[in-house]
């Protein structure tokens, strides 16, 4: 979706209010707006919808059921953005509404400059002057009362209070991208975009096969993965940029912004070309220290699994030839050296099963590793999302049924 074609934030505004006193009067009171200017917000968001978002009677505003599945996501719309404020002046100081945040381009301007530090790229990415960018800053820096950015050589720098209210505006964004989804899946359709944060023990075979049975069914989605490391995917996560990530989950202890849900668990194993030195031999664990592995990262999870499974067996951990997480890189330096690799079995399966691969006879012992999903806590996911969670879920208990 274009940044123009965004929900007026003013009219998601008109249409909490008027939900929550179910009256126009009544709203236009606690909004100090015009019956008219209201009334007018509520028919616009509606046309810009194609749906009633209330049934009007003499009484009042009733929500319609497209209305009632609007008002959870506008809700937190307007709360990522009342908590502007707070995080800017401290909870103890009385706060006002926002209102120089309710426009989306504006909040789209600030996110940019936050990303590029440059008036004119911001300016050529959104289509708009350089002039109205640097009037947009003038606004936003007025009504938080605070710089926004320091101006550079190197170009605009987000100051600390840019930092601070960065993702609730990100969230903010995301969760007003979300609502035609919503609109659109009440009407029986199934469309828009999902982004995923694809780690390595989820993407090479459980994602591509969710992803293809749920376009067979919904082809108006588009599925978008980022392959980055967790801890930067956690970030994109926390800010709504990614909605949700599925691989290896860390401890309950990593973030208690952040949920896991526990899928299925995978064993690591020894991997080496057909053909290895080692593959015959029975008393291997004496000739590890001396092999060239190709290893994940230093610090990943399943580094420090295997550093306490290699002194668990009384060697001193091996230092990597390579370190990777990437397939690709790890099957091509298998099959052309006589270097090991330890992985799951599953994200080299195809090679396994043509003999191209093979496992070594070598048990790693407490390498278990829970694999699943990981969203926001209490993250109210889009239809297209939740969508292809309930598809992974559904392929990882066929999974669990068929192993066992």
């Amino acid at each position: 979706m274009q940044p123009s074609e965004l929900p007026s934030l003013m009219h998601v505004r008109a249409f909490v209010r008027v939900a929550d006193y179910g009256s126009v009067s009544k709203a236009s009171e606690a909004l100090f707006r015009a019956q008219s200017v209201v009334t007018r917000s509520i028919s616009e968001l509606e046309a810009r919808l194609g749906v009633l978002l209330f049934e009007r009677h003499a009484n009042g505003m009733r929500l319609t059921d497209y209305g009632t599945r609007l008002l959870p996501r506008a809700r937190r719309v307007l709360a990522e953005l009342d908590s502007v404020p707070q995080l800017l002046n401290g909870a103890d100081k009385a706060q006002n509404e926002p209102l120089y945040l309710f426009q989306a381009r504006r909040l789209q301007v600030f996110v940019k400059l936050c990303e590029t530090h440059h008036m004119q790229t911001v300016a050529s990415l959104l289509g708009l002057s350089q002039p109205a960018i640097s009037s947009t800053l003038k606004v936003l820096e007025s009504g938080c009362g605070q710089t926004l950015f320091e101006r550079t050589p190197r170009g605009l720098l987000p100051t600390r209070a840019s930092l601070d209210i960065l993702f609730p505006v990100r969230r903010a964004l995301n969760e007003l991208r979300h609502i035609d989804t919503d609109i659109s899946a009440l009407q029986g359709t199934l469309q828009g975009v999902v982004q995923v944060g694809a780690l390595p023990l989820g993407r090479t075979r459980i994602l591509p096969e969710a992803i293809v049975r749920l376009m067979r069914e919904h082809p108006g989605i588009q599925v978008i993965t980022n392959e980055s490391p967790f801890d930067l995917l956690a970030t994109e996560l926390r800010a709504g940029d990614v909605d949700f990530i599925f691989g290896a989950l860390r401890s309950t202890a990593y973030a208690s912004d952040l949920s896991g849900e526990a899928l299925l668990t995978e064993e690591m194993v020894v991997l080496a070309r057909r053909g290895h030195p080692l593959y015959s031999k029975s008393a291997l664990q004496a000739e590890l220290a001396d092999a060239q592995w190709v290893l994940p990262r230093a610090g990943s999870p399943a580094r420090h699994m295997l550093d306490d499974c290699f002194t668990a067996f009384g060697i001193a951990p091996p230092r990597p030839a390579v370190e990777s997480g990437d397939m690709a890189i790890i099957r091509g330096l298998l099959l052309r050296s006589d270097m090991l690799a330890a992985v799951s079995a599953h994200q080299l399966e195809p090679e396994i099963a043509s003999g191209e691969l093979c496992i070594l006879p070598l048990e790693l012992r407490h390498t278990s590793r829970a694999i699943g999903l990981t969203s926001r806590t209490a993250s109210l996911h889009s239809p297209v999302a939740q969508a292809l969670m309930d598809v992974i879920r559904e392929i990882t208990r066929s999974q669990r049924i068929f192993n066992g």
